[in-house]
């Protein structure tokens, strides 16, 4: 027998995570010069990262010769959210603090629940801790909450949220999502991953932190990665009950957040006119690019993230030929929408390139 196949079978039926191509990608196999390539494709901040975390980052490389100490993070997490600092678990990501909790509750003979065009890591975490899928298939391409609380099964002990929704940018009223947790067994976990929770317009808002007082059951994940633009630092966190937040921290790893991210994460997360400009930038953007697919015939699901989902038939074909023009955007075919292209939000030079790319590539096909 070969050596890989003593491997658990679990782990070699999973589907690696396939990631945004990056700019030096797509520069060596288009021979096109990097600062000449738009990339489109990762949800990331396009103007870059908080002033003020780029600061705090530069004044920590003193400190790289010792190990993290996370506890200016997590006091700034806590007075941010109004708990105590026991309930936050930080993670070299939010993907981290995702697989956490999956190692924390799943197991082979237990099971979870997602939706269909939810996060790919959601199936990613639960398969590799080897328990059973259940995909709910998606309504209007969002959460089925009724649908999801119907397939809960005796052996259901986690089921996965995102809100709102990536790649889909589905969003789903706080209402609903409240009635759902007071309908789901105390037995069964939560996680609301809310990476892109600072893009909801104000008015539709809610805090969650206040809900783990009520559902001891619900763990809420959030990210620095995207509006406080460090994807490249890896940091995010998760709020939870006393309970669970210590079981997480026995499986988390040692010292997984470093220097750097720390204080880069605690300065951003006071860098409150960062996040403004960043939230209108995205809101003029979003209506930028709606307007120019609007033109062009091309329908999209209305967006509460940082990016738009846009049906333009072969989607495959049309990337290349986007990537032709160095334009990175992302397909998603392995989420089930082989039709549909999922583009961020980007400066209003960079949408403006993509809507020319999209243009000239359709012209092209024509």
């Amino acid at each position: 027998m070969a050596l890989c196949d003593q491997s658990l079978p679990y782990v070699r039926a999973i589907s690696p995570y396939q990631p945004g191509k990056p700019i030096t990608q797509l520069a060596r196999e288009m021979g096109l010069p990097v600062d000449s390539i738009v990339k489109l494709a990762s949800n990331e901040n396009p103007l870059g990262m908080s002033p003020k975390a780029e600061a705090a980052m530069e004044k920590a490389i003193a400190t790289l010769e010792r190990y993290p100490d996370d506890f200016e993070l997590k006091n700034a997490l806590a007075n941010h959210c109004g708990l105590g600092m026991e309930r936050i678990v930080l993670g070299n990501g939010s993907n981290d603090v995702l697989d956490m909790i999956a190692r924390v509750f799943l197991a082979p003979g237990r099971s979870a629940v997602f939706s269909q065009h939810a996060f790919a890591v959601y199936p990613l975490a639960s398969l590799s801790a080897g328990a059973e899928l259940i995909a709910v298939p998606a309504k209007d391409f969002g959460h089925d909450l009724e649908a999801m609380r119907n397939a809960i099964r005796p052996n259901t002990r986690l089921i996965w949220i995102a809100n709102p929704n990536n790649p889909t940018g589905t969003f789903l009223p706080f209402r609903q999502l409240k009635t759902f947790m007071q309908e789901v067994p105390e037995d069964v976990v939560v996680v609301l991953d809310e990476a892109y929770n600072e893009y909801i317009p104000p008015a539709e808002r809610v805090d969650t932190s206040t809900w783990l007082a009520e559902f001891p059951n619900l763990v809420i994940t959030r990210t620095f990665s995207k509006i406080y633009g460090l994807a490249g630092l890896r940091i995010g966190y998760a709020l939870a009950s006393v309970e669970i937040a210590d079981l997480m921290n026995r499986v988390r790893q040692p010292f997984n957040c470093n220097n750097l991210a720390l204080a880069a994460a605690t300065a951003a997360l006071d860098d409150h006119e960062f996040v403004a400009r960043s939230y209108a930038l995205n809101r003029a953007g979003m209506e930028q690019i709606v307007s120019g697919i609007t033109c062009f015939g091309f329908s999209h699901i209305p967006s509460h993230g940082n990016f738009i989902t846009i049906k333009v038939g072969d989607a495959a074909a049309l990337n290349q030929k986007l990537l032709k023009q160095g334009v990175i955007v992302r397909p998603i075919a392995g989420y089930g929408m082989p039709e549909w292209l999922r583009v961020t939000i980007g400066t209003e030079a960079d949408n403006q390139r993509f809507l020319e790319a999209l243009e000239n590539a359709q012209q092209r096909t024509v």
